[in-house]
């Protein structure tokens, strides 16, 4: 694709384009989106690595085993996740006021 097909499809200015694949300008969030969208590809895969944002290799293997689970099981494991986030987000913060 060229970068003025691009530029057509995601609604930006051809230059930005440019700008963008040089390094020397960042796309506002708009922007993003209608690259995304004109590439096809998520937001996360537009901007970040591979692997970037998703679980470790360990983890990946117990959220596959998780999601052959009944719903039951998978709201149970849902919410004693959402429990040890909390709990480690509620240790952060206090370990920030004390220091």
């Amino acid at each position: 694709m060229t970068q003025q097909a691009l530029a057509d499809i995601a609604g930006v200015h051809v230059n930005q384009i440019r700008r963008y694949e040089a390094g020397s300008a960042q796309p506002t969030l708009e922007a993003l989106v209608g690259l995304a969208r004109a590439l096809h590809v998520s937001l996360d895969q537009l901007v970040f690595d591979e692997g970037e944002r998703g679980p470790s290799d360990d983890l990946r293997l117990q959220f596959e085993a998780v999601s052959h689970m009944s719903d039951d099981d998978r709201r149970i494991i849902k919410a004693l996740l959402d429990g040890m986030i909390v709990k480690h987000q509620t240790k952060q913060m206090v370990g920030n006021l004390s220091s």
